[in-house]
């Protein structure tokens, strides 16, 4: 356990903390936050997690703008819900996705766990996606994450992490029902 880690926690725990509540605050913590996971996940050799932290900053600044658009048109962050067509469509390419980057990774670098990680960074890639754009099916994505990911990081030694991911799980639970009740 680092200070970087310690950081890079608290600010995970307030960032998510306002994504349930659909605050555009959420934003500048996850900024931060994914700024300090790049480098403790480079360190860890988890290349997948430290790549999906630049992914994650990238979509976050698409989020920030897509949420403060649609709040100046609702009065609030609104929440959709996707089809059925298109869930299918996200899950498959999922699946897909998690195929290939697990063989990538396996094949051509030497991650610690190349189709875990690989599998954790696409289903966060898929959540994130689908948070920036205010759908509801994100949090049963980011709930299977938090479920993956607590025990790899157990296995690599990021205690505080893992229990950061624990907790994370808990505010999916929160997300998944706040996010219900504000649809209805």
């Amino acid at each position: 356990m680092s200070p970087i880690e310690a950081v890079a926690t608290l600010l995970g725990l307030a960032n998510v903390a306002l994504v349930v509540r659909r605050s555009l605050w959420n934003y500048p913590f996850a900024l931060a936050m994914v700024t300090l996971y790049a480098w403790i996940f480079l360190q860890a050799r988890l290349y997948s997690d430290a790549l999906l932290q630049g992914f994650y900053f990238v979509v976050n600044g698409y989020g920030w703008w897509n949420w403060r658009q649609a709040k100046a048109a609702a009065g609030e962050v609104p929440v959709v819900r996707l089809s059925n067509r298109a869930r299918l469509g996200w899950a498959t390419g999922a699946a897909l996705a998690a195929l290939g980057w697990g063989a990538l990774m396996h094949r051509l670098t030497d991650a610690a766990f190349p189709w875990w990680d690989g599998t954790i960074a696409v289903l966060s890639i898929v959540a994130q996606i689908l948070q920036s754009r205010r759908a509801w099916e994100c949090w049963p994505l980011w709930i299977a994450v938090d479920l993956l990911a607590i025990p790899l990081f157990l296995v690599k030694g990021l205690h505080l992490t893992a229990g950061l991911y624990c907790l994370f799980l808990a505010l999916s639970v929160w997300g998944a029902i706040d996010w219900t009740r504000a649809r209805a």
